[in-house]
């Protein structure tokens, strides 16, 4: 449904986008991740047609955004980072105006209407826009996206400056939309892409540096990772298990118990370890009381991504 190949975006000699490729698939949520200032409203735009690229295309539904601008475009809803709101309107009047902006050819009543449900927004039609809270500009800024029946959503950033609960609204219409529509979410809120996505594409300093499940992720980076709990005193346990042969690192976790010590242990060259863990307790003089697997969180994923990119524009310089 999306197809986007060999990005480039230069600004004189300093290059914003370096040769970003990914594709979304009909259907897919796909979160865009990435720090502040790593390029992701930069793609956003291009994707969009609001910003040329130096090199590269990007493609909505079989139709390249710059040489078939409306075709594109007719598919495709965009909330931008700050949604494009005129504060004095009235929600009514607002919708009514993108839908003329839009040359909107479904029944205008009918269709602000399915429009106003699938946006939660129908409580406050008549409100001035400026008089509604941020949660609520929101949404009213994720209806006009889907003024015309787009198949593709864009949503940059779309839960920044709103309250925990306000935020948790947005996720849940994310999802929500989600079941008809294809969505790109970029945001550099964990827990949010963690939360709605089906995918993740990481972005750091122009380049892409993954693209997969979050579960696939954890896997490949992460290797092999138990948690455990122990009845034991934490000190010998901790020496214990930082001896065993194939055990990379032991983390010591807030126990949940009283006379109990909780580890996480990490595995070297992605090792299965439950063995020797659970042979090296049953030797011991202390109890194992649970073992299971432990993921690496989507925030450490992130971690050790760019971390690693570091590294390695580390080493080119030596």
């Amino acid at each position: 449904m999306i197809e986007v190949k060999n990005l480039v975006k230069k600004y004189g000699n300093k290059t914003v986008l370096d040769h970003v490729s990914f594709e979304v698939k009909e259907g897919e949520i796909l979160g865009f991740l990435g720090p502040n200032g790593a390029g992701k409203s930069t793609t956003m735009n291009i994707i969009t047609g609001n910003l040329s690229a130096t090199e590269g295309t990007a493609s909505i539904d079989g139709f390249e955004i710059l040489e078939s601008p409306l075709e594109a475009k007719k598919r495709l809803g965009y909330l931008p980072e700050l949604p494009p709101l005129y504060p004095d309107m009235t929600t009514d009047e607002y919708l009514k105006f993108v839908y003329r902006l839009k040359k909107c050819k479904l029944p205008r009543k009918e269709h602000l209407q399915e429009v106003c449900r699938a946006a939660q927004i129908e409580d406050v039609r008549k409100r001035v826009i400026k008089n509604l809270s941020k949660g609520y500009r929101q949404r009213i800024g994720i209806a006009q996206a889907l003024i015309g029946a787009p198949e593709v959503l864009i949503l940059d950033e779309p839960t920044v400056g709103l309250d925990p609960k306000q935020m948790i609204e947005i996720r849940n219409l994310i999802q929500s939309l989600g079941k008809s529509h294809t969505v790109i979410l970029s945001s550099h809120i964990l827990s949010e892409i963690q939360a709605v996505c089906d995918r993740v594409v990481v972005i750091n300093q122009g380049k892409l540096i993954a693209d997969d499940t979050p579960e696939n992720l954890s896997k490949r980076l992460g290797g092999d990772r138990l948690r455990i709990c122990v009845e034991g005193p934490e000190p010998e346990v901790h020496l214990a298990l930082t001896q065993l042969e194939h055990v990379k690192t032991v983390t010591a976790l807030p126990c949940r118990k009283d006379s109990c010590c909780e580890f996480e242990l990490e595995a070297k060259d992605q090792c299965d370890i439950r063995r020797e863990t659970a042979a090296l307790l049953k030797s011991s003089p202390w109890l194992l009381l649970e073992i299971t697997g432990s993921d690496l969180s989507l925030e450490n994923i992130f971690l050790k991504l760019t971390d690693r990119e570091g590294n390695r524009k580390g080493e080119g310089k030596k």
